[in-house]
């Protein structure tokens, strides 16, 4: 079992010298070229990774990941782009203040990281969670956004409100249905505290379950990555922190309405499980959309279907 973590008192960010094979340093050494970083802007550290050179990318991940998800394109990505893998507020070794999480103010940390990096426009690439704060910062910093790609994740909406509190029936099986999604840890993490005391320092049962369930090839999610994932959100603060991108949906929605449609290029890529929610919103979302489906592929991926990820990247931001 991960070992547990002490956190600090102001922040509660996850204590380096005791991740050991985990740790960003370690980490770092399985993608060649590479190198972390720390920079506090809009009053919270942040860690991101950059590798590559070219136009920048910058790359969100999602819940329960960090910047090590995207592992399995990084380097391929960097042989074309400036790659930018970012542990956004509240994630990994970014810092986990009480607030935030709000998708616009998560949006406003990346859009002044690329300030202090230099970086006048961007593309960007967001997975889940990173998916909507990425929608986010094109939302409120069209000039600085290039291109949008959202893997399996896209800007809260009106449109949650109408999740389900029981599964239709016959679909809640071992594996989510696509026809009838049935995400019921969307209410789960709404819970405040109460998570903390059932998952922490064993984090790592809710992982398994999730992989499962949601991807089509578990076996892809390798045991490594399962340890890694368990051991940085073992801690009762980075279940907090986490827990908290789902409880500032309401805020995310209220700001959504404030919102016009996008003019820069969109690109969704879905997997099974969120092909058709991608298609249906999208279009009320941007005016220059493309939507395509990985439905061979599960919710994660760039585990599952990393060529194919890279295909459709490639091709839109050529």
């Amino acid at each position: 079992m991960p070992p547990p973590f002490l956190t600090s008192k102001r922040m509660q960010t996850l204590p380096t010298e005791s991740l050991g094979a985990y740790a960003d340093e370690e980490l770092i050494k399985h993608l060649p070229g590479f190198t972390n970083h720390y920079i506090t802007v809009n009053g919270v550290q942040l860690h991101y990774a950059e590798g590559g050179s070219g136009p920048a990318l910058i790359c969100l991940p999602g819940w329960p990941q960090t910047w090590y998800s995207y592992h399995p394109i990084a380097t391929q990505l960097a042989q074309r782009y400036r790659v930018i893998l970012v542990d956004l507020r509240g994630m990994g070794s970014s810092d986990k203040p009480l607030v935030g999480y709000d998708k616009k103010t998560m949006a406003q940390d990346i859009y002044e990281l690329t300030r202090h990096l230099g970086l006048e426009k961007v593309s960007l690439l967001g997975h889940d969670i990173g998916g909507m704060v990425a929608s986010s910062f094109a939302f409120n910093y069209p000039e600085a956004t290039e291109k949008l790609i959202l893997a399996d994740g896209a800007h809260p909406s009106e449109g949650m409100m109408q999740m389900p509190l029981l599964p239709a029936p016959g679909s809640f099986t071992e594996k989510m249905n696509g026809q009838y999604p049935y995400p019921w840890w969307m209410a789960f993490n709404q819970v405040k505290k109460l998570p903390e005391q059932l998952l922490a320092g064993r984090f790592e049962y809710l992982l398994d379950y999730l992989f499962g369930y949601v991807m089509l090839d578990e076996r892809k999610m390798s045991a490594f990555d399962r340890a890694l994932y368990a051991t940085v959100y073992n801690q009762p603060g980075s279940i907090r922190a986490s827990n908290a991108w789902y409880q500032a949906f309401d805020q995310d929605i209220a700001d959504a309405k404030m919102y016009g449609r996008l003019t820069m290029p969109v690109l969704g890529i879905g997997s099974y499980v969120s092909y058709q929610y991608l298609q249906m919103s999208l279009p009320y979302m941007a005016e220059q959309v493309q939507v395509i489906g990985i439905l061979d592929s599960g919710h994660y991926l760039f585990e599952e279907k990393p060529d194919r990820v890279l295909e459709a990247v490639y091709d839109f931001l050529r």
